[in-house]
C-alpha cells in the first residue's frame, strides 16, 4: 500500500503557507505510484499584497516543467482569483488565448509561467487541490470498464470526467460535475488521472493516499485471481549471458538510435520489467498507447517490443521499421507548423532481456524508463480489471505535440558542443584528466574517469555530477595494463551510457634515468603503461566506435618528447614517441568508420600532477643540474613565450581536438608547450 508520509518529518510548518504547500508537493511527488516525473500539480488559495499595496485573494499554483519531487517555493506562481474566476462564465477559450490571459492575472511577472491545468484548481472552490496520476487510479480511468469499476469503488463519490486533453474545456467540466455531485470527493479523469481538495493542505494529501488504496486494495485483490499480464511465455536469460548480451547490442543500438541526433542508452532489468516483457500479453499490451498522456513527450506513444532471434539484423530491421511508422504517424496528423521529432524509439523491450532506453543524456534516458515502469502498473492494474485502452493516435499526436507541453521542454538548458557525447578518460584522477574532465562536462559531455586511484577519480565524478546533473560522471577503478580490467571497463560504459565517442589516453607515468642505467624493468614499466596501455584502451574503445557506427574521436596525450629525445629520458621518450605513431596509425585505418585520432604534445605540466609529486620531479632537476623547486622556473624560461603550462590548457587542446570544430583533422600532432624550440617540428 502507499505509506501516508506528512508525519515522516519533524519540521514544524506553519498551515496554509507557500512552505506547506511545498511541503505537501514534495511528498506527493516523492512516491512515483503517486505521481509520475514532471506531472501532476498542487494548489493553495490565499491572500496577498499586490503592487498596490492591496490585500487580493491569490491561488498559489505549480509551475510549468517543474516536477513536485523536488520543486522548491520559487517554482509556484501566484495569481489573482478576481481575474480568473470570471472566466467560468465564457463558453470557450483556446490555449493560446489562456496562457495570454493567465500571464496578465500575475501577481508577479518574475513567477514561472503557470501550469497547464491551473484553471481546474481555480474553478473548484476549495482551499487546496491536488491533481495527481496514481497508478492504481490510472489503471480505473483506463479499463473500458472503468466508471464501472470506480462506481464499485466509491460508490457516488466521484465524478467521473471523459478524456479531453487539458485545458479550459476540461476545467470547466470538472467544476460543473463537481457542483452537481453534493457527495463528491473526487474527480476520476478518463485515462488521465485524479483530482482531490480539502479545507487544509494535510487533508487533501490524506484524500490523496486513502483513494489511491482504496484503488490499490481493489486491484490486489484481482491480481490474486489472475497472472499478471496472462502469465510467463518467455525465461529470463541467465544474468551472466544476458549481461553479454546487452554488451554486444548496447553500442549497436545506440548508433542505429543516433543517425538522427546523438542518444544516451541505458537499461534495466528489474523484476518489474522482466515480468512484464517476459508476459504473455507484453507484446499485444505494449502497443496499445500511452498508459497516461504526461507520458508521451518521454516515451512515445507506443515502445519499440522486439520478440529477438539473437541476430543484430533484426534489431536493426525493428529499428528501422519503428522509425519509418513513427514519421507515417507524424505525417497522418502534423500541421505546417509541427517539427517531427526524433523518430528513434525512447523505450525498447526485448523478451528474456529487459528494456533499454534512450534520450538526449543520462537523465532523460532515466526519465523515460521511470514513466515506463508507471506504464508496466497501470497495464498491469487495467489488464487484471478487463482490459487496457488509451488514447487514440490522433488523441496522443495533440499531447506530443501540443506547444504547452513543448513548452516545458524549452525550459531545459541548451545543448552545447558535446552534448549527447560520451567521453572515457584514463588518469581521470589526476591533474590533466580531472581538468579535461569537468571541461567536457560543462559542455554537455557525460564522461567516465577510469584510473587506478578510484578515490580520487570518485571524488572527482561526484563534484562534476553534483555541478552537472546525476549520472553525468562515472568513475571507473582500472589498470591499463590489465586487458581484463579494461574489457570490463568498457563494458560498464557500454551499460551506463551505451558506448563511447571520445578517447583521452591520458594515463601516465615517467622515470628518468641515464641510457647506461635504465634497467629492462624501467623500460618494460614505461612500455607497459605508456605503449601496451594506450594501445589496450584504444582497441576496446575503437571497437565500441565501430559498433557504434557514428564515428568517435581519440586523443592521445603525449609529450613534448614524442618528438624531442630529453636527455636521460630514453625510455620515457621512446615509449611517447611510439604513442603519438600509433595515434596515426589509428587514425589512417579509422578514417573508413569516421574515427579520428590526433595527440596533444604538452611540457612540464606540473600543476595537480602525480607524476610532478614523484621522484620524476627530483630526477628531471637532476638531469638539468638544478634544485628541484627551480624547474618551474626552468620551464618557463626556455619556451620562446616565455609560459607556464597548465591543466587546463591541455584541456583546452583536447577539447578542441575532441569537437565538431576539428572534424577535418585526424593524425594530426598538437603542441602545447609555450613553445620549445628544440622540439619544433621539422
Amino acid at each position: 500500500m502507499i505509506e501516508n508520509l506528512w508525519n515522516t518529518s519533524s519540521k514544524s510548518l506553519q498551515r496554509n503557507t507557500l512552505e506547506e504547500l511545498t511541503y505537501r508537493s514534495n511528498l506527493i511527488g516523492t512516491d512515483r505510484r503517486v505521481c509520475n516525473w514532471g506531472g501532476g500539480n498542487t494548489s493553495f488559495k490565499t491572500t496577498a499584497t499586490d503592487f498596490r499595496g492591496n490585500e487580493v485573494e491569490v491561488m498559489w499554483v505549480k509551475g510549468s516543467g517543474s516536477d513536485l519531487a523536488t520543486m522548491k517555493e520559487s517554482n509556484f506562481t501566484a495569481l489573482q482569483l478576481e481575474h480568473i474566476l470570471p472566466l467560468q462564465q465564457r463558453g470557450d477559450m483556446t490555449d493560446e488565448e489562456m496562457v495570454d490571459y493567465l500571464s496578465h492575472c500575475m501577481l508577479d511577472k518574475s513567477h514561472p509561467r503557470a501550469s497547464i491545468e491551473t484553471l481546474l484548481h481555480a474553478f473548484l472552490p476549495y482551499k487546496h487541490v491536488d491533481h495527481t496520476h496514481p497508478d492504481s487510479i490510472i489503471s480505473i480511468c483506463c479499463a473500458p470498464n472503468g466508471r464501472e469499476i470506480a462506481k464499485e469503488i466509491f460508490g457516488d463519490r466521484f465524478v467521473w470526467v471523459p478524456y479531453i486533453r487539458p485545458g479550459f474545456l476540461l476545467s470547466k467540466m470538472i467544476a460543473e460535475g463537481v457542483q452537481n455531485n453534493p457527495n463528491a470527493e473526487l474527480v476520476l479523469m478518463e485515462k488521465h488521472g485524479l483530482v482531490v481538495w480539502g479545507d487544509t493542505a494535510r487533508e487533501s494529501y490524506d484524500k490523496t493516499i486513502d483513494i489511491i488504496n482504496e484503488a490499490k486494495a481493489y486491484i490486489d485483490h484481482k491480481l490474486k485471481q489472475h497472472p499478471a499480464f496472462g502469465g510467463q511465455s518467455t525465461e529470463t536469460v541467465p544474468q551472466e549471458k544476458r549481461l553479454q548480451t546487452l554488451n554486444e547490442i548496447l553500442p549497436y543500438i545506440r548508433g542505429l538510435v543516433s543517425t538522427n541526433q546523438g542518444q544516451i542508452v541505458t537499461y534495466d532489468d528489474s523484476d518489474e520489467v522482466l515480468e512484464f516483457v517476459n508476459s504473455e500479453r507484453a507484446a499485444s499490451l505494449s502497443q496499445v498507447g500511452a498508459a497516461c498522456p504526461d507520458h508521451l513527450v518521454h516515451t512515445k506513444r507506443v515502445p519499440l517490443f522486439i520478440d529477438w532471434d539473437g541476430n543484430l539484423e533484426t534489431i536493426k530491421t525493428s529499428i528501422e521499421t519503428y522509425k519509418a511508422e513513427y514519421r507515417k504517424y507524424f505525417e497522418a496528423y502534423a500541421s505546417s507548423d509541427d517539427n517531427m521529432f526524433d523518430p528513434s524509439p525512447r523505450v525498447i523491450l526485448i523478451p528474456g532481456i529487459g528494456m533499454i532506453n534512450t534520450g538526449k543524456d543520462k537523465a532523460s534516458a532515466l526519465v523515460s524508463g521511470a514513466l515506463y515502469h508507471r506504464a508496466i502498473s497501470v497495464m498491469k492494474g487495467s489488464d487484471a480489471l478487463g482490459g487496457f485502452t488509451s488514447l487514440s493516435a490522433e488523441e496522443s499526436f495533440s499531447i506530443e505535440y501540443w506547444p504547452l507541453e513543448l513548452y516545458k521542454l524549452s525550459l531545459a538548458p541548451k545543448e552545447a558542443e558535446f552534448s549527447r557525447k560520451v567521453a572515457f578518460v584514463t588518469g581521470g584522477a589526476g591533474g590533466i584528466g580531472s581538468e579535461t574532465c569537468r571541461l567536457l562536462a560543462s559542455q554537455g559531455a557525460h564522461v567516465v574517469l577510469a584510473d587506478l586511484n578510484l578515490e580520487g577519480a570518485e571524488k572527482v565524478a561526484s563534484e562534476i555530477s553534483s555541478a552537472y546533473g546525476e549520472g553525468r560522471a562515472t568513475a571507473v577503478n582500472m589498470d591499463v595494463t590489465d586487458e581484463d580490467q579494461i574489457i570490463a571497463a568498457f563494458q560498464l560504459v557500454n551499460r551506463t551510457y551505451g558506448g563511447v565517442d571520445i578517447l583521452v589516453n591520458n594515463a601516465g607515468l615517467a622515470t628518468s634515468s641515464p641510457f647506461e642505467e635504465t634497467t629492462l624493468k624501467e623500460w618494460n614499466l614505461n612500455m607497459n603503461v605508456l605503449g601496451t596501455g594506450y594501445f589496450l584502451v584504444s582497441r576496446e574503445a575503437f571497437k565500441v566506435m565501430k559498433a557504434q557506427g557514428t564515428g568517435g574521436s581519440m586523443i592521445f596525450i603525449g609529450s613534448k618528447n614524442s618528438i624531442y629525445a630529453g636527455k636521460n629520458a630514453s625510455a620515457y621518450s621512446a615509449v611517447k614517441a611510439l604513442e603519438v605513431h600509433l595515434a596515426r596509425c589509428i587514425a589512417a585505418e579509422g578514417g573508413d568508420f569516421g574515427i579520428r585520432a590526433n595527440s596533444v604534445l604538452p611540457d612540464a605540466v606540473l600543476q595537480g600532477s602525480a607524476i610532478w609529486g614523484s621522484k620524476w620531479r627530483e630526477e628531471r632537476a637532476a638531469a638539468y643540474g638544478i634544485e628541484p623547486d627551480e624547474l618551474e622556473n626552468h620551464y618557463r624560461e626556455r619556451t620562446v613565450l616565455k609560459e607556464n603550462i597548465y591543466p587546463s590548457d591541455i584541456a583546452e587542446a583536447i577539447a578542441y581536438f575532441a569537437s565538431s570544430k576539428s572534424a577535418k583533422t585526424t593524425g594530426c600532432m598538437l603542441t602545447v608547450d609555450g613553445g620549445v624550440a628544440a622540439a619544433f617540428t621539422r
